[in-house]
């Protein structure tokens, strides 16, 4: 079987988890507020994930990896992936040198 190596623009930002829990939300026959209810979070702090105003906390992608399955792995490497990408913009890094273990 021959293997293809995953091509993507590293000048296109990755998703923030928030959206793609927004694009589960739309499959749930849960309201938002039932949702936020049973995962112990405040209405507002979900919508906030959910509008990408907050981050994906270790204790939030808890509580959704439960609710959804997958575990909470799979939501903190999306956040990371999403927060290096924006620090990689954003932080000047200019003046830093770089070292060698010697």
């Amino acid at each position: 079987m021959t293997e293809y190596p995953a091509i993507r623009d590293s000048e296109r930002c990755p998703a923030h988890p928030g959206a793609i829990l927004a694009d589960i939300l739309e499959d749930v026959p849960k309201s938002r507020t039932e949702i936020a209810k049973l995962l112990g979070i405040s209405r507002q702090h979900l919508y906030d994930v959910l509008g990408e105003r907050k981050p994906v906390s270790p204790v939030v992608a808890a509580k959704v990896g439960k609710m959804f399955g997958g575990g909470p792995a799979i939501w903190l490497r999306t956040q990371a992936n999403y927060d290096a990408w924006h620090a990689a913009r954003e932080v000047d890094v200019s003046a830093i040198p770089a070292l060698s273990a010697a």
